[in-house]
């Protein structure tokens, strides 16, 4: 599977939403996220994890 990048547009509750570099979102939990992720944090994600990258 190829790698992505996403940054985090929001963060609502227990949820975030990431876009990617298409302008895509994925709505997933915080929990499958890395600790220290905010708004405005960039993630590489390849198959299973998301990495944080700043």
């Amino acid at each position: 599977m190829d790698e992505k990048i996403y940054t985090v547009k929001n963060i609502s509750g227990e949820y975030a939403i990431l876009t990617d570099e298409s302008g895509e979102e994925l709505f997933i939990a915080l929990a499958l996220l890395p600790i220290g992720v905010d708004v405005g944090s960039r993630l590489k994600y390849a198959f299973p994890d998301f990495t944080l990258l700043d």
